[in-house]
C-alpha cells in the first residue's frame, strides 16, 4: 500500500492540531486554578518598564537640559543613581516596609529580601506579587529622584546617596503604606491617591524646599543668567515623561480592565489642557509662549491628574489640567519673590500641582468613575492626607539631611560649585570644546 504524501501532511497536521488545543486548555486551567490574567501581567510589566523609562532617560533628560553645561551629568548621574541604589534597597527592606503588613504606620519586615513574595499568582491574584513589586519599585525610584532638580548644581554626590538611601527607606516606604499598604492609616480613612498625588509628588515637593533652604542659594543666583544648556534635551524628556506616564497612572489599576482605561484618557486629557493653560498664561503674562513652557506645563499636568486619574470623569480632568498650568507657572514665578532657589521648579510643579490634584480629587471625584463620589467629607479627607504628608516628608526630610551634613557634608566647596560638578564630582565633562 502507497502512502501519499499529502495523507501524511494532513495526519500530521490533525496530530499538532490536537497537541495545541490540549496545550491551550492544560494552560487555561492552569492559569484558571492560579489566578493569574495573562492580560493584566503583560499590561503591568509594559507599565514597570516605562515607568523606568520616567526616570531614566525620562526625568534625566528633562532635568539635564535644564541645567548648564558643567552640571549636565551630575544630574544624569542623580537619576541612575536612584535607580541603582533603590533597585537593591526596596528588595531588601523598602517593599516590605511599605507593604509587609497591615500596621497603620508600617508594613513592617515580614518580607525583608522579599521574603515569601511569589512569581507565580495565587488563586486570588490576577498578577504575581513579585510584579506587584517590580510595579511599584519603579515608583520608588522616581519619587527621590525628583527632588534631585531642587538641589541641582551643588549637593555633594556622597550627600546624594546617603540622602536617597535615608529618605527612600524612612520617608518614601512609610508613606506608600499610609496610602496604599493594606491597614495604612491614610487610606483606611479613605483618602484617594490613585497613583502618588500624596506618596510621590507632594512628598518630593515638600522635600525639596526644605532641601532647597537648608542648602542655600546657588552661587551667582539673581545676580547672573543661570540658564538651561539644552532645551531640546528638557522638551524630549518632557515627551518621554508623557508617555510613561501612562504605566504610572493606567498601570496603578493593576489590570488591563476600565479603570485602566479612564485613567490613560484622564491622564492624556488633562495634560493636554495644563499645555494650554500654562501657555496662554505665559502669552498673555509674558507676551510670547515656549517651548519650555509647554514641557513644564506637561509635567504640571501630568502631576495633577495622578492622584485622580482613576477617580475623575474627561471633563474633569480638563478642568484639573487647565487650573495646573495656571497655578504651577504662578508657582514658579513665584519663588524669587521668596527667596529660595529651586533649581529645576520641583517645589512650584510637583508640590504645588501634586497638592491642587490631591485636593480637586475630593470634589471631582465620579461614584461612575471609580466608586466614590466628591463632596465636602472627601476633601476634607483629602486635605489631612495632603497636610499629613506636608508634616511627615517636611521634618523627617529635615532630620534627615541634619544627619547626612554632620556626617559627608551637604554642599561642595565654592570652588568645585564655579567649576561645575561634572568635573569636581565626577571627573568628566559632557561636551568637548
Amino acid at each position: 500500500m502507497r502512502i501519499r504524501p499529502t495523507s501524511l501532511l494532513t495526519a500530521a497536521g490533525a496530530l499538532l492540531a490536537t497537541l495545541f488545543a490540549a496545550g491551550t486548555a492544560f494552560a487555561q486551567e492552569a492559569e484558571a486554578a492560579s489566578g493569574l490574567n495573562s492580560g493584566d501581567v503583560a499590561w503591568i510589566l509594559t507599565s514597570s518598564a516605562i515607568v523606568l523609562m520616567m526616570t531614566i532617560p525620562g526625568l534625566a533628560f528633562f532635568y539635564g537640559g535644564l541645567v548648564r553645561g558643567k552640571n549636565v551629568l551630575s544630574v544624569l548621574m542623580h537619576c541612575f543613581i536612584c535607580a541603582g541604589l533603590v533597585s537593591v534597597t526596596w528588595v531588601l527592606w523598602g517593599y516590605s516596609i511599605a507593604f509587609g503588613g497591615e500596621g497603620a504606620w508600617w508594613g513592617g519586615l515580614s518580607k525583608l529580601g522579599l521574603s515569601g513574595v511569589s512569581h507565580i499568582a495565587g488563586p486570588d491574584e490576577n498578577i504575581p506579587e513579585q510584579l506587584f513589586m517590580v510595579f511599584q519599585l519603579m515608583f520608588a525610584i522616581i519619587t527621590p529622584a525628583l527632588i534631585c532638580g531642587a538641589i541641582a548644581e551643588r549637593m555633594k554626590f556622597a550627600a546624594f546617596m546617603l540622602f536617597v538611601l535615608l529618605w527612600s527607606t524612612f520617608i518614601y516606604s512609610p508613606l506608600c503604606h499610609w496610602v496604599w499598604g493594606e491597614g495604612g492609616w491614610l487610606g483606611a480613612r479613605g483618602a484617594l491617591d490613585f497613583a502618588g498625588g500624596t506618596v510621590v509628588h507632594i512628598s518630593s515637593g515638600v522635600s525639596a524646599l526644605v532641601a532647597v533652604m537648608l542648602l542655600g542659594k546657588r552661587s551667582g543666583y539673581g545676580k547672573e543668567p543661570l540658564m538651561p544648556h539644552n532645551l531640546p534635551f528638557t522638551v524630549m524628556g518632557a515627551g518621554l515623561l508623557w508617555v510613561g506616564w501612562f504605566g504610572f497612572n493606567a498601570g496603578s489599576a493593576l489590570a488591563a480592565d476600565g479603570a485602566a482605561t479612564a485613567a490613560f484618557v484622564n491622564t492624556n486629557t488633562a495634560t493636554g489642557a495644563a499645555v494650554l493653560g500654562w501657555v496662554c498664561t505665559e502669552w498673555m503674562l509674558r507676551g510670547k509662549p515656549t517651548a519650555l513652557g509647554a514641557a513644564t506645563g506637561a509635567v504640571a499636568g501630568l502631576v495633577a491628574i495622578t492622584p485622580a486619574a482613576g477617580f475623575v470623569t474627561p471633563l474633569g480632568s480638563i478642568l484639573i489640567g487647565l487650573v495646573a498650568g495656571f497655578l504651577c507657572y504662578q508657582a514658579c514665578n513665584l519663588k524669587s519673590r521668596l527667596g529660595y532657589d529651586d533649581a529645576l521648579d520641583v517645589v512650584g510643579v510637583h508640590g504645588v500641582g501634586g497638592t491642587w490634584g490631591a485636593l480637586a480629587t475630593g470634589f471631582l471625584a465620579s461614584e461612575a468613575v471609580g466608586g466614590t463620589a466628591g463632596g465636602m467629607g472627601q476633601f476634607i479627607e483629602q486635605l489631612i492626607g495632603v497636610l499629613a504628608t506636608y508634616a511627615f516628608a517636611g521634618i523627617g526630610t529635615l532630620v534627615i539631611l541634619q544627619v547626612v551634613k554632620a556626617t559627608v557634608g551637604l554642599r561642595v566647596e565654592a570652588d568645585d560649585e564655579s567649576q561645575g560638578l561634572d568635573l569636581s564630582e565626577h571627573s568628566e565633562t559632557a561636551y568637548i570644546h
